[in-house]
Order: C-alpha cells, then structure tokens, then sequence
C-alpha cells in the first residue's frame, strides 16, 4: 500500500465528508430504479474511507511497533527462509508491504544488508499483506462504529504516545470496516440489476480480469483497495470464486506498476528492488494463469472445513497464492539476485572522482522518519570515510621530508587531495544538516527529535575535523616542507604513535555507523580518557628531550602545534561519542 501524503489525506477526508451522506441514501434506493449519483458516491465515499482508515491504521502500527520491526529486519541472518517468515511477520504487523520495501531499500543503500538478503523478505511481504484480506473477509461492518468510538478516545483523549498509536490502529480498522458497509450498501441495488449482472458475468474470463485488476490496483495504489472491493462484491453475492481468483492476480501485478513509478528517478538499489517485486508477482500470476479452475477447485475444498461463502474463499486464494508463489521462487532468489544485478549492475566508482556526490539521501523517504534518518546516517559514515582518507595519509610528510602524491588521487598531490575531501565534506554537511531539518518537520517521537538534533551536531563535529586537518595541519606540513625541518626520530615515534590512536578513533567511529554498535562509541569515550593521559606522558618527554636534542628545538613549535591539533581531533570525536552514547558533549 502506498503511504499517502497529507494533501491526500485531507482530499480523501473531504470526498468522505462529502459523500457519506449520499451513500446513506444510495442504500435506501429502490432497486428497480437506482439512483446512480448515489450509488457512485457512495462507492466513491465508502472507497476514500477504506484508504484512509488502511492508512490510519498502517500509521498507528508503524508507530507503535516500526522500530522494533525495523530492529527485526535489521539483524536478519542469510537464510533465505528465515527473510521469507521475518517479511511475512513484520508486514503483517505494519499493515504494509510499500513500507517493509522502504526499510530493506534504506538497509541495502546504508550497508546493513545485501540486496540479495532482501529478495526472501519481498517475498514473505506478499504473504504478509493478504492478512488483510483475512481480516475483511470476517465482516465486522457491525463493529465499525465501536471501532471508530474506541479509536477516537484513545487517540485524541489520550497524551501517552504508546497509546496513541494503539488508538490510531483501532481507529483505521474502524475507518477500514465502515468504508467496506459503504461500499457495500452501496452495491446492493446493483443486485437485480441485469445490465450489471452480465457485466459481472464476463469477468468469469481470466484475461479481462487481470487487465480489470491490475488497472484498478494501479489507480488506486493499494492491492488491499481492490481485495476488499472483491471481497465485498462476494459477500453481496455479485462475484464468484473463479472470477475473484483473476482480480486478485491482476492486483498482485497492478502493485508491481506501483513499485515500478515509486522507483522511477532513484538509486539502482531502489530500481532493483521494483524489478525483483515485479519479477516475483508477474511470475507467480504465469503459474497460476493456466489453471485457475482447478485453484478455484482446490480452495473451495480448503474453505469447506471452516464453512465460509465466497468472500472467505476468495481471502484464501489470495493467501495461497502468495505462498504457493514464494515457496517456488524462494529457492531462486541467489539466481534471481545475480539477474537483476546484471540488468541493473552498480556503477563503477573512480577513486580519482572529485565530484561531491549524495549517494543515500532520498527526498522520498523522509515521510518514513526511521527510514529517512537511517538514510541520513549511511550519508554521514560516508563523510567518516573521508576524514579517515584525510587522516590516514598526513602522517606520510611528517615522517619524509618530501611533500608525496595523493595515494587516491594520483594526479594531485597530498595537500590538494585534501582539499578536494574537505571540500566534499563541506557538502555533504550542508546537504546532510538541511535532511535533517526536512525530517524534524514531521511528527517524530521524543527520541527521534533528541537523535535528528544530536545527528545535526555529529555532522557538525565531523566538519571541524574536517576543517582542522586541511586548514590547519595541511599548512603546517607545507612550511616544514618550505623551511626544510626535520623532526627527531624521537619526535615522529611520539607524532605517529598519537596518529595511531586517533586513526583508531576514527575507525571506531566509522565502525558505530556502519553496524550501529553502541559498544564502539562507548569505547571511543573509554579510549580517550587513557589517550589524554598518554598526551601529558609525550609533552613531559618532548620538553625533556629538548635539552639535548638540536632538532627538537627547532621544530619544538610545529611538533606541539600538531599535537595540540591531534588532540583537538581527538576531543572532537568524543564529543561525537557523547551524542551518540547521549552523553553531554564538552566545549572546547
């Protein structure tokens, strides 16, 4: 299901509010003469309530249990069957295969899973979402009202946000089910309408049914949408199970053209995703498109044991054929993988490239804030590597005494290779910071707005060192180069030695972004309060040495100069440590 954005939610409320009424009326109409204005708004009425509430109700449960499902996604292992029942769990929970697709798309493009771990968990989503058609077929129109009033209490009445969220469930189910009585109501004078009823009779053609599904399922972007419109054509008796089976299948592929526009203008790992999900649906309906007779058949005799009409059958089909798809395709998926990578293979990234780039940061995702602030930390580790690339390579001139050529960029020397990464991270900043903004405009939780703010410091931080090791070492390397100093063997032990351990930090740092270890930002905290100890340790040796030493009080100046920058360096990373950890950062 597609997440709607505000001005459609109000849009939908207005066409609600607007043809409610009618729809009242609709029902009460004679059947011989039906009034089609108030059958169509009441379609029309009935339909823009089912969205709503489906979105409410997906909100609600995303709120409530997103992070924990996300958590969930986050830690899955290789095995293929275990994505295949973590996809259908954590759908069916959220209410929402688009958004299970969002967090693995965000997963793959930050590094915490390959793609081709995503491909059992698509499959476990197509599963998870026919739950909905399971809870429509129950026809609990009767307790839409008590739905509606519980869900109103809870949510408005209610400060706590935990419950909130439940209240928002409650009220989307409620929404959800009085939309389907709309509906409903409405269609019942099309009951002995023979016109009608012939219309309904050529859809027994499998062929037009899946054209009539997947058109509809495309328009309205929700294959929930259009099962419960089948399912309610059931229940009024108006559809049978063989011409049911192929409007299902048709919604399956009509989610697929969803996926497929979503996709359009993003990163490959975005386009893959689309055509793995495109892959799988119009696959599964191949397999079933031959014999839907015999499905029809087959779950009739399943449906038998609970004693169900049509619209539970119908529920069924759509269960049995998600799983009966996944199961044939799930021991494909590593081939699958390898297909879709080579229609789609990852670009070649130069080392020499000096154009500042955004790789993960989508515009698109910032309505999901746990996406949007997952994508913004893939973007900020990304910053982490180039100071890391900075750091690691400034010790090279202190131990020469030559000025070397850039190790990435072969054609530049150190100091202007250094510029070119400052001057990508000066961008990244500006771009990561101004993401960060757009995701504080949503309606975030305690802890999400404390984590948007403490992201905006971090990249912040990463700036400054940024700035310090091209702005302030950089210069100093050039004029030990200009002035021909050459430090003690004594002096580059101790400057490369304090190099290490902030190389450390850094790498630690880079570490906590990529796995999200908070064991590693703590470390950083631990590692520092020794390493400062050890600063105190090198000045005391260094001013010793200088009694004796002729070089050592030439370049007694520089040597402390980057020491004092090391160390600055070095606080600023902790002070990293400390938002992460939400520890209070200090001043410096």
């Amino acid at each position: 299901m597609k997440i709607l954005s505000q001005k459609s939610q109000k849009l939908l409320l207005l066409i609600i509010l607007i043809t409610i009424p009618l729809s009242v009326f609709a029902a009460k109409s004679d059947e011989k003469t039906i009034d089609w204005f108030l059958v169509i708004t009441g379609l029309v009425g009935g339909l823009a309530l089912f969205l709503y509430g489906m979105e409410k109700m997906s909100n609600g449960m995303k709120k409530s249990a997103g992070n924990r499902m996300r958590k969930i996604l986050a830690m899955l292992s290789n095995n293929r069957f275990i994505g295949l029942a973590v996809g259908a769990f954590v759908t069916m929970i959220i209410q929402s295969s688009s958004a299970t697709t969002v967090m693995l798309v965000s997963f793959v493009r930050s590094g915490l899973m390959t793609f081709s771990q995503t491909l059992g968990i698509i499959l476990g989503a197509n599963i998870g979402t026919t739950f909905t058609a399971q809870l429509i077929a129950f026809k609990l129109t009767d307790y839409a009202i008590l739905m509606i009033a519980l869900g109103f209490i809870l949510s408005f009445l209610i400060k706590k946000d935990a419950i909130k969220n439940i209240g928002n469930t409650i009220l989307g189910f409620g929404l959800l089910f009085f939309g389907m009585k709309l509906m409903s109501d409405a269609m019942y004078p099309l009951r002995s309408f023979e016109p009608f009823i012939d219309l309904l009779q050529h859809l027994e053609n499998p062929v037009i049914s899946i054209l009539i599904g997947a058109a509809f399922t495309a328009l309205v972007q929700s294959s929930s949408a259009f099962t419960g419109i089948i399912i309610v054509l059931a229940q009024q008796e108006l559809i049978s199970l063989q011409a049911g089976i192929p409007m299902i299948i048709g919604a399956n592929i009509g989610t697929c053209i969803t996926a497929g526009l979503a996709s359009i203008g993003t990163n490959r790992e975005s386009k893959r995703v689309a055509i793995a999900h495109s892959f799988f649906n119009i696959g599964g309906a191949l397999l079933f498109v031959f014999w839907i007779p015999y499905f029809a058949d087959l779950i009739k005799m399943i449906s038998s044991y609970t004693g169900a009409g049509t619209a539970r059958e119908i529920a069924n089909a759509h269960t049995v054929f998600n799983i009966v798809t996944a199961l044939f395709f799930i021991p494909l998926t590593a081939l699958i993988a390898k297909l879709v990578i080579k229609i789609f293979p990852d670009k070649k990234q130069e080392d020499n490239d000096i154009k500042a780039e955004l790789k993960h940061l989508d515009n698109k995702a910032l309505s999901n804030p746990l996406i949007a602030l997952d994508l913004a930390r893939a973007e900020i580790k990304t910053t982490i590597k180039l100071i890391n690339r900075m750091l690691e390579d400034i010790i090279i001139p202190i131990k020469q005494n030559e000025i070397p050529k850039d190790r990435h960029y072969t054609n530049m020397t150190l100091p202007e290779g250094t510029k070119i990464r400052e001057k990508k991270i000066d961008y990244l900043e500006d771009k990561v910071t101004k993401y960060l903004v757009k995701i504080a405009k949503n309606e975030l939780t305690q802890k999400q707005t404390t984590e948007v703010f403490g992201l905006i410091s971090v990249v912040n931080y990463i700036e400054t060192i940024g700035d310090r090791i091209n702005n302030e070492i950089i210069p100093l390397i050039l004029k030990k180069e200009e002035l021909g100093f050459v430090f003690s063997d004594e002096g580059v032990k101790e400057l490369t030695e304090y190099h290490i351990k902030i190389s450390k930090q850094i790498s630690r740092l880079e570490y906590y972004f990529a796995n999200r270890n908070v064991e590693q930002a703590q470390k950083i905290i631990q590692k520092w309060e020794k390493y400062t100890k050890m600063d105190s340790e090198w000045r005391t040796l260094h001013y010793q040495r200088m009694s004796n030493d002729k070089n050592a009080i030439e370049t007694h100046r520089m040597h402390m100069e980057l020491m004092d920058y090391f160390l600055q360096i070095g606080f600023l990373i902790e002070n990293i440590a400390k938002v992460l950890t939400k520890n209070s950062p200090k001043k410096l």
